[in-house]
């Protein structure tokens, strides 16, 4: 049970990585759905980059600059040209999809180089590894891992405990009342954005070097919508962000689970189950009734300042 425990954290980190980076996107008032696009845009750049230089700090940068760059555009197009934000993060999905299909055609089947895999391997926590079932779940991972548990902190912190994210969801709830209050609405929501597009690539970056160190088409198998999921799941909240990608992580791995255990059940129904729960999810979350569980009330909502 314990070796689960650990897989289904090394599975769900690239979900943590994408949901908080969703999360913070949502937090300024804006709904993209392009996650699944960024992160194949990350895992493609990361992948290729790592391959190229066999540095994976290189690798990480290119992965965070593909994401960001993804962010960027969505950011310019609904942000300052008040495009359709559902439309517009579909079409990013779109590109992202294809963008990583081109860019690693020329890679496929290739194993990401020694020196980066070598840079991910299992490092233990003095004392906190020694901890009964809790040790090696979470704290006898890879680096990429532990500073997942960083950012999840640091953006709890930083939306509860700082001026700037206090300023961010009074932005994600009334964009016309921030604005009038000082706050500089484009230049938040353009930071956030980026930032949260930079989460989602180095969320992929994780599927094409870690979890899968194997370039093959559409390495990140739908995840981005999952992370869409786990955000209302997690009720905008960093820390539950965590316990639904852990969660979700177990579901991606059931089967592997079950067959080393002798049983077998088809392949097909047990990919089916991290999707079926998403599902369920969303339709338990719409009957959500107390305001500290609900999403911020200006989502979607484009703002132009004239319209005041």
């Amino acid at each position: 049970m314990t070796a689960f425990l650990a897989a289904a954290v090394i599975a769900g980190t690239p979900l943590l990585f994408a949901t908080l980076g969703e999360l913070i996107t949502e937090k300024a008032g804006n709904l993209n759905l392009g996650v699944e696009g960024m992160m194949l845009m990350g895992a493609v750049m990361g992948f290729g980059v790592g391959l190229w230089t066999g540095n994976p700090f290189l690798a990480i940068i290119g992965a965070i600059g593909a994401g960001a760059a993804g962010a960027a555009i969505y950011a310019v197009l609904t942000v300052s040209l008040r495009a359709n934000q559902v439309v517009t993060g579909l079409t990013l999905t779109i590109f992202g999809t294809g963008f990583a299909s081109f860019v690693g055609k020329s890679f496929m089947g290739v194993p990401a180089p020694a020196s980066v895999k070598s840079a991910f391997v299992t490092l233990e926590i003095p004392l906190l590894s020694k901890i009964p079932v809790f040790g090696p779940m979470l704290f006898q991972q890879d680096i990429f891992i532990y500073f997942g548990y960083l950012i999840t902190i640091g953006a709890s912190l930083y939306l509860w405990k700082t001026k700037k994210g206090l300023n961010l969801k009074a932005l994600g709830e009334n964009a016309a009342a921030a604005d009038a209050s000082g706050i500089n609405v484009n230049l938040y929501k353009y930071v956030h954005i980026i930032f949260g597009g930079a989460l989602c690539g180095l969320g992929g970056a994780y599927m094409s070097l870690v979890t899968v160190p194997v370039w093959q088409e559409n390495v990140v198998a739908g995840r981005g919508w999952i992370a869409v999921a786990l955000v209302i799941f997690a009720s905008w909240k960093p820390s539950k962000a965590m316990v639904g990608a852990i969660l979700f992580g177990g579901l991606n791995i059931l089967g592997y689970r079950l067959q080393s255990m002798g049983i077998h059940i088809s392949q097909y129904l047990l990919d089916m189950v991290p999707y079926v729960a998403t599902i369920l999810i969303v339709i338990i979350s719409t009957r959500k009734n107390r305001k500290e569980d609900m999403g911020p009330a200006d989502l979607s909502n484009p703002y132009f300042r004239e319209e005041r």
